[in-house]
């Protein structure tokens, strides 16, 4: 796949199909778009190409009285779902404050029309850009009438009839509704981060864990809880059981934390960066009288946890 962060390596060619969009998360309705993107291409031989933003343009543009938004994928990890799923050509355009005044006309004029090359834009149904977001459906369609190129406009992906978007499966994960969060993704939520030292509370207990501090300020961490998940070691799937909060029986911490035990694994893992994929949800994070009934209630995790992965082999199985 080729990365462009600068419009001027990019190479005109007319033959070409583009869409443009954050595509935060790269979620069951923007694959919609990206596969139609890649099949059309390979059905006449073009180009295809995607336009996106880094940093996302919420982070840049912080509306006023809305939180701080949260990301399902950074963009290395966009990138990565992107080539995945076949996309061959990816401009990363550095949204800015400078670059959000843009003219959606000066936008299609200088960017698609004049740089790039454009047969065909494909665009989400509800997909606006440029200043003020006055870029849409109907101003491309002016411009392709007049400069000899297609827009279609794709229509949502349905999820138990919610349209799903990246708004929608953020407010899953931060409900804790890790199935419902994966069924819309496509994939299970994941989270990336390097294994630091910790205090050793939890070798202490009998259950040693793996600290993993995530590598992006902005990358969501889902609803304080117990998990189950797993991780790639040197290449073996590991299942463990993933605690996110601030582990009020042992600590006063005010910021939420990644530790997972993993089961029947005892190397060390410190330094090494370390994908958690998050399949179920298991309780809420609860303070305990004394790390007597923390133990206790651990164990009865790593029991539930083997017993949901027996049922997961068995109906494998029997599939």
């Amino acid at each position: 796949m080729n990365i462009f962060h600068n419009l001027e390596e990019v190479s005109f060619q007319k033959n070409t199909i583009v869409t443009i969009g954050t595509f935060d998360g790269v979620h069951l309705g923007h694959k919609l778009i990206l596969n139609k993107l890649i099949e059309e291409t390979k059905s006449n031989g073009y180009r295809n190409f995607v336009i996106t933003f880094e940093p996302h343009p919420q982070i840049i543009i912080q509306r006023q009285g809305k939180p701080e938004i949260k990301l399902l994928t950074t963009i290395k990890e966009r990138l990565e779902l992107f080539d995945e799923l076949g996309i061959e050509n990816v401009l990363v355009i550095d949204f800015s404050n400078e670059f959000s005044k843009i003219e959606p006309e000066k936008f299609i004029e200088d960017v698609l029309i004049t740089k790039i090359g454009v047969s065909k834009v494909l665009i989400g149904y509800d997909h606006s850009f440029g200043k003020n977001r006055k870029g849409n459906y109907d101003l491309l369609k002016q411009f392709g009438d007049v400069n000899d190129f297609a827009v279609e406009r794709v229509e949502p992906f349905y999820f138990q009839d919610k349209i799903v978007s990246s708004t929608l499966i953020r407010s899953s994960l931060k409900e804790g509704k890790i199935q419902e969060a994966n069924s819309m993704l496509g994939f299970e939520y994941f989270v990336r981060g390097v294994v630091q030292y910790g205090r050793g509370m939890g070798m202490q207990l009998g259950y040693p864990t793996a600290n993993i501090k995530t590598g992006n300020i902005h990358k969501l961490l889902p609803a304080n809880g117990v998990y189950i998940v797993y991780s790639f070691i040197d290449g073996t799937k590991y299942w463990g059981i993933a605690n996110i909060g601030v582990r009020p029986t042992l600590t006063n911490d005010t910021k939420p934390t990644l530790e997972v035990y993993y089961l029947d694994f005892n190397d060390d893992l410190y330094n090494q960066e370390l994908e958690v994929n998050l399949v179920d949800y298991i309780r809420n994070e609860k303070k305990f009288d004394n790390t007597d009934e923390l133990v206790e209630q651990i164990k009865k995790d790593e029991k539930f946890t083997k017993k949901y992965l027996k049922n997961i082999r068995l109906s494998t199985l029997n599939y």
